[in-house]
């Protein structure tokens, strides 16, 4: 299988450059196991939840992981962490005319140093030499982390919309974007019906936004990512199933933390890193339902909603999607996915 088998032409105009003004306002696509497609909206989502339904939602914080400076020879510099590693360091992408060494300086504009400690690959290691909370710094220097294809610089809407309402473990540079949908009046209807809710954390990172190298499919390596799947989401999946409710994941960062929890037919506590990949071929069997945004051409994120859904039926999805105009990434619509039937 090849990534190509992944591929779909997209309007450009048809990628959303900024949110609505209402969270739950955006389209919702439903893609019923059958094939068949229903256009609602996110509001109207409790139609197609019960009583005793668990949604499982990723808490992870964007943090400001955008920072702009300029090297000892004065040439200007950009840096996406793309993890925080200790107390005052990090792993993290520097666009720069020339590559900066080791031991050399980066003035952030704001005025913090940083030493460049070496390369790891794509990633440099860096340290901020001050003695203040590095989260404190990224505060006041980093600007919040948009993906590449919005077209315009983060400003102070972003700080807000760029971030779930239940957001609270930071650590991502990117945001777990099906969550973003999801406001206090809509949470609260779930909620108000018997939706139970519960939450993993997986810190996204800019790797999420890499384009795949490899022609074939299997011959990918994915970025890794941390994640944390603690006992008490255990429980509460246990008890869902043993009650004849369904485990419904909100995004696909929940799905691949799920996974990766996932041993000996039952979802374990886990916290660690994830090199997950999940394709078509690879069975899903940690959640009932998804909810998702639409996703890039040939992405793995693509690969994960096909091994779901079906290959076919995604790019039919997508198709009909693209015909009634729904706005995609990001700041885009969402998708309800049922698992493809057998």
């Amino acid at each position: 299988m090849k990534k190509t088998d992944f591929h779909f032409d997209l309007p450009p105009e048809l990628i959303a450059q900024a949110p609505l003004p209402e969270r739950s306002a955006s389209r919702l696509l439903v893609v019923h196991g059958g094939g068949d497609f229903i256009d609602k909206n996110v509001r109207d989502l409790p139609e197609f939840l019960q009583s005793g339904d668990l949604l499982i939602f990723n808490d992870t914080r964007v943090i400001p992981a955008r920072l702009y400076g300029q090297k000892e020879s004065g040439g200007r510099v950009e840096i996406l962490l793309e993890r925080i590693t200790s107390a005052h360091e990090v792993r993290a992408q520097v666009g720069a005319s020339k590559s900066p060494k080791p031991d050399s300086k980066i003035t952030l504009d704001e005025g913090t140093e940083i030493t460049v400690l070496g390369r790891e690959g794509e990633f440099y290691r860096l340290r901020f030499e001050t003695a203040e909370p590095l989260e404190k710094v990224l505060l006041r220097a980093g600007r919040m982390p948009l993906p590449p294809y919005i077209q315009r610089d983060a400003d102070i809407t972003d700080d807000v919309r760029y971030q779930t309402v239940f957001a609270k473990q930071p650590g991502a540079v990117a945001a777990p974007t099906a969550g973003l949908h999801f406001d206090e009046e809509l949470l609260a209807s779930l909620k108000k019906m018997g939706v139970e809710f519960g939450h993993i954390t997986l810190h996204v990172g800019a790797g999420t936004f890499q384009p795949m190298r490899s022609e074939t499919i299997q011959e990918h390596t994915m970025h890794r990512e941390w994640l944390n799947v603690g006992a008490e989401l255990c429980g509460q999946i246990a008890k869902t199933k043993a009650r004849g409710g369904r485990i419904i994941a909100v995004g696909t960062t929940v799905v691949r933390a799920l996974e990766t929890a996932y041993r000996d037919g039952e979802v374990r506590p886990y916290a660690d890193d994830t090199q997950i990949f999940i394709f078509p071929g690879v069975k899903v069997k940690s959640v009932d339902a998804m909810v998702t945004n639409f996703h890039l051409p040939e992405s793995t994120l693509m690969m994960l909603v096909s091994a779901f859904a079906g290959r076919e039926r995604i790019l039919s999805a997508y198709q009909h999607a693209i015909e009634k105009r729904y706005r995609f990434f990001s700041y885009g619509d969402a998708m309800l996915l049922y698992p493809q039937k057998q």
